[in-house]
């Protein structure tokens, strides 16, 4: 497997962010336009999209790993680009299913799972080619920390749910899969830094082991994961808890 690091938070690089991960990594890294936001992190994910879509036409199963959620529109683009009608399980402590004119702070990484359902909220994101998902083929794993237009939306809408105990095979989508994990799904008392933490969620354990078993099926076409977290020159080293998570959830893909 292919493991791709995209040091970005939306459009903004991170200089500091580094991966606690001991296998190999290829950095995804793009000189992006003087630009409006939109603009610039579709640069980024078209780059994104093009390096996943070769990894996904040979015999590998991708991993990205970045600063945010907005990347795994990427990573779906370049699964359907190498022609692979994927369904999509997203693992995040919140809905993502916000949208610009409903989101009460304007913070754009708070839709990447609604514009997986059909939701454009710039021209520019047609660049990336992304093509919509029918709802029913998108689950919803934990999204504990929902504001009241997520709610409203998933109370009626055809998207999936599920928590992470519950999670069986039989509330997976059919077809081939996208596994999308936000690591901030795990309980904010185990994960140090996180930038939007969220008490009351599920254990390190009981991620790494629900993770595992959508992994198991041997449908995951590629494996996207936020670290959602601030850099932290020692929480980052080698042995530390983000080390260790990232070591435990990803075991079997370097």
């Amino acid at each position: 497997m292919t493991m791709l690091s995209v040091p970005y938070h939306l459009d903004e690089y991170l200089p500091d962010f580094r991966l606690p991960w001991r296998g190999h990594t290829e950095t995804v890294a793009e000189r992006l336009p003087d630009a409006d936001q939109w603009t610039r992190m579709a640069v980024l994910h078209e780059a994104v999209a093009a390096r996943v879509a070769d990894e996904v036409r040979g015999p590998g199963t991708p991993v990205v790993l970045s600063g945010d959620c907005m990347a795994a529109l990427g990573t779906v683009a370049g699964v359907q680009r190498a022609g692979v009608d994927a369904s999509v399980v997203w693992f995040d402590a919140h809905g993502d299913v916000q949208t610009m004119e409903t989101s009460a702070s304007g913070y754009a990484g708070g839709i990447p799972l609604r514009v997986l359902a059909g939701y454009r909220p710039d021209p520019a994101m047609d660049r990336l080619g992304l093509r919509q998902i029918p709802e029913e083929r998108l689950l919803l794993v934990d999204g504990r920390d929902l504001d009241p237009p997520e709610a409203e939306y998933l109370s009626t809408s055809a998207v999936r749910r599920s928590t992470v105990t519950d999670l069986t095979d039989e509330d997976l989508p059919e077809g081939p899969l996208l596994l999308h994990v936000d690591l901030d799904v795990i309980d904010s008392d185990e994960v140090p830094g996180l930038l939007f933490p969220t008490p009351g969620g599920p254990t390190t354990s009981a991620v790494v082991e629900a993770v595992h078993r959508v992994r198991d099926t041997g449908r995951v076409e590629a494996v996207s994961v936020g670290c959602t977290w601030r850099p932290d020159r020692d929480e980052d080293l080698p042995g530390g808890v983000r080390a260790k998570l990232l070591a435990a959830l990803l075991r079997g893909s370097a």
